[in-house]
């Protein structure tokens, strides 16, 4: 049975100088880290990556998914114990679509029509949407959607969430204490969560192994075996929808020809990539994400490493003996060592990749989203939501430029399609197109993988792709 009592230490990837508190603009892993135990969401998604409801009694459209009707659950409080009400929400849909935020969110909540808001009474509002919208409840689940009382200020962090704010230093580490009017029963278990920000793997591994910390998240691949053997120490590994992937733009040349993209994709030994750069702990894609999705298409013909078709469709482009430059960083686990086994496997083709690499900052610096040919990694989505945030016109990391219109109305179509068998239908054609001329080279759908001290129980494996059972530090508890 759980107990509480204790103080959890948590060792996490990354870290800088421009750290945050802030709800809705989350970074990297110590920032996500920080407001899941600070914020809670409207709805949740569980272990196996289905939307549950959280501070949310209920969720429900209307028969056309063109307005959606909210219930708070009774008796929330923030952490200054004022009453959440049906305006804290609204005055979080405010802050959230305010351009002056940047919220990550703001691309998925766009339908929300900020002045057609009905509060029904203290706990009930109405949203009535410029157009359907039938992914609402996953984008309410998000992290970076918490809800924050009216007048918030990310410089003194209310929320619901389960721990409250005790102390912030911005790259280095920040400390929470329990929230003893938590909403769910019994949780959290222990006293005060401290997140330590640790940019360097060999850094958090050995912080881990000193007893410096209880657990890390991203344990490095060539640790894995290390820890596994060691009695007092225990790895945490969950199948995932994260996914590694190449990005080569479409509006420059050589990419702008898709058979160029469709060639560097056979280049690919996808096999070969997900026993050498993850060690097994993965399996290989389809040029495809979003596999946990219903609408998944799942009877796309596997790709495979074709040297002999890479060769012929370069040579019908115009493009033999193509050099290209491939900007990589470490931002994530297998990418450098992916962009080196690429240029290997490239050069079967005649293809020389020129592999540059560059700091973190560099990388997503000013030429963020420009670079030609690169690489980044996702956590799991489901498709609609993916799309809009990478491969529309308008999404905030168009990485590939990818601007297809027929694809554009098929997602858009799809999101105002109640019906799911409709709404598959429109998915499976928007995926067909991207399979065929994408600017995605998706390889790898990678495992999650975190370890933590044998004294500390409650993590549990999640798809969602975040770390250590989704940052969810409220289930942790130590064993007497």
């Amino acid at each position: 049975m759980a107990r509480r009592g204790g103080s959890l230490r948590v060792g996490v990837t990354g870290g800088s100088t421009a750290d945050t508190l802030d709800a809705h603009t989350p970074v990297d892993n110590p920032d996500i880290a920080r407001v899941i135990q600070l914020y809670d969401t409207l709805a949740v998604f569980n272990a196996d990556f289905a939307v549950e409801s959280a501070l949310a009694e209920f969720i429900e459209p209307t028969v056309d998914a063109a307005g959606w009707t909210i219930r708070l659950k009774p008796g929330l409080v923030f952490h200054n114990g004022k009453p959440v009400t049906a305006a804290d929400v609204v005055y979080t849909f405010q802050r959230l679509l305010d351009p002056a935020t940047h919220a990550s969110a703001a691309p998925q909540l766009s339908a929300i029509d900020l002045n057609n808001i009905r509060v029904l009474d203290s706990l009930t509002l109405q949203l009535n949407l410029k157009r359907p919208d039938v992914t609402l409840p996953q984008t309410l689940a998000l992290y970076h959607t918490g809800i924050v009382p009216v007048g918030y200020d990310p410089r003194h962090p209310v929320g619901t969430g389960p721990f409250k704010y005790s102390s912030f230093t911005p790259g280095k580490q920040s400390a929470f204490v329990r929230n003893d009017r938590y909403w769910r029963p019994g949780e959290p278990y222990v006293n005060q969560v401290t997140i330590i920000d640790y940019p360097d793997d060999a850094a958090r591994v050995n912080a881990l192994l000193a007893g410096q910390v209880d657990a890390i998240d991203e344990l490095p691949l060539g640790q894995v075996d290390a820890v596994a053997h060691r009695a007092d120490l225990r790895v945490l590994e969950s199948q995932t929808g994260d996914w590694l992937t190449f990005t080569m733009r479409v509006d420059v040349p050589p990419f702008d020809d898709e058979r160029v993209r469709q060639a560097f994709r056979l280049v690919v030994d996808r096999e070969q990539m997900v026993r050498e750069v993850l060690g097994g702990h993965g399996v290989i894609a389809n040029d495809l994400y979003a596999r946990y999705d219903p609408a998944y298409l799942s009877t796309a013909p596997q790709r495979h490493q074709d040297i002999a078709q890479a060769k012929a469709l370069l040579k019908q482009a115009g493009h033999e003996n193509l050099t290209v430059e491939l900007v990589t960083a470490p931002v994530a686990t297998g990418l450098m060592e992916s962009a080196r086994l690429f240029a290997q496997q490239a050069a079967t083709a005649g293809i020389t990749v020129h592999v540059r690499q560059v700091t973190p900052g560099v990388f997503f610096g000013d030429n963020y989203l420009k670079w030609p040919f690169a690489q980044d990694d996702w956590f799991t989505r489901n498709y609609i939501l993916q799309a809009y945030d990478g491969t529309l016109p308008e999404s905030p990391f168009n990485e590939t430029h990818w601007n297809d219109p027929t694809f554009t109305r098929l997602v858009a179509q799809a999101r105002a399609t109640v019906d799911q068998s409709a709404r598959t239908n429109l998915l499976h054609q928007a995926q067909q197109i991207e399979y065929d001329r994408g600017g995605y080279i998706i390889w790898g759908f990678t495992n999650q993988i975190g370890a933590y001290t044998a004294k500390v129980n409650g993590f549990i494996p999640s798809r969602s792709g975040l770390p250590l059972s989704q940052f969810e530090l409220r289930r942790a508890w130590f064993t007497a």
